[in-house]
C-alpha cells in the first residue's frame, strides 16, 4: 500500500533572507483552503514577533495561480469566522515589514487577484487572466474593495468589480491594479532580479520605507510632515553612527 505523505497545500520554505509561500493545490485551481489561511498567518505572525526575512514572495505550483478561496461555512457564524480569517491574513500581509512580490504565473481571480495586489511588487503572466468574479453570482467583493481602491481610479475600477469580466494584464497595469506584466518564460527571472535588488538595500531603511509610506496614505500631510520629521531624525542619526 502506498503511504507516502499527502502533499502540502501551502509551502512555506525560507532561503537566506527570503521567505516563500508557494500555493500548492494545483488540482484545485489552488483555491485558498482553511489550513493554508492558517499556516500562512502563523507564519507571518511569526515574523511579525521576531522579524528576519527581508523579502516574502508569493507564488503557486502548477498552470494557475489562485482561483479563489474554499466556502464551506453553511451559517452566520461559521461564515462570519471564515471572512474573518481571510481579512486577518490580509491584514497580516498588508502589516508585514518584508517586502513582498506576488508571481502571478497563471489566472488569479477573486482572493487570488486581491492578494495579488496586496503585495508590494504584483508581477504577472502575460498570458494570464484576472477578475473579480464574486458579483456574477450575486456577492459583492467587500473583502477586496476595502482596499483596492487605494490602487486604481473609481471609474476604472468599479466596473471590474462590478461586472466580474476577466481583465487582461495590460489592463490590469494600466489601472494601476499590478506592477508589471512578464513574459511567462521570464516571469521567475524578473522575479529574482527584483529581489535581488530589494535585497541590496539597506534592511532598516527598507523596512522604515515601507512602513512610511502605508502610513502616508492614511494619514493628513500635517501629521506626514511632522512624522517624516521624526524619521529623518532618527535614520540620519542611524546611518552617521553606522559609518
Amino acid at each position: 500500500m502506498d503511504r507516502s505523505p499527502l502533499p502540502q497545500p501551502v509551502l512555506i520554505e525560507r532561503a537566506g533572507d527570503v521567505l516563500s509561500f508557494t500555493l500548492n493545490r494545483p488540482e484545485a485551481g489552488n483555491e485558498i483552503s482553511g489550513p493554508m489561511f492558517d499556516a500562512m498567518a502563523a507564519a507571518l505572525r511569526s515574523e511579525a514577533a521576531e522579524p528576519s526575512a527581508r523579502v516574502l514572495r508569493i507564488r503557486a505550483s502548477g498552470d494557475t495561480f489562485c482561483t479563489g478561496r474554499e466556502r464551506a461555512g453553511r451559517d452566520a457564524v461559521s461564515i462570519r469566522a471564515e471572512v474573518a480569517r481571510l481579512i486577518e491574513l490580509k491584514r497580516l500581509l498588508r502589516g508585514a515589514t518584508m517586502i513582498s512580490l506576488a508571481e502571478v504565473q497563471g489566472d488569479a481571480h477573486g482572493f487570488g487577484f486581491g492578494l495579488a495586489i496586496l503585495c508590494d511588487f504584483t508581477l504577472v503572466s502575460s498570458h494570464a487572466t484576472l477578475a473579480f468574479p464574486e458579483m456574477r453570482k450575486g456577492l459583492p467583493p467587500a473583502a477586496i474593495m476595502a482596499y483596492v481602491g487605494r490602487y486604481a481610479l473609481p471609474k476604472a475600477l468599479f466596473p471590474m468589480v462590478l461586472f466580474g469580466d476577466p481583465i487582461t494584464p495590460a489592463a490590469a497595469l494600466q489601472a494601476g491594479l499590478i506592477t508589471q506584466v512578464c513574459e511567462p518564460a521570464a516571469l521567475r527571472e524578473d522575479a529574482d532580479a527584483l529581489t535581488d535588488r530589494i535585497l541590496s538595500l539597506d534592511d532598516a531603511g527598507a523596512r522604515q520605507c515601507k512602513a512610511f509610506f502605508q502610513a502616508a496614505e492614511e494619514s493628513s500631510i500635517e501629521q506626514n510632515f511632522r512624522s517624516a520629521t521624526d524619521m529623518l531624525t532618527v535614520t540620519s542619526l542611524r546611518l552617521m553612527q553606522a559609518r
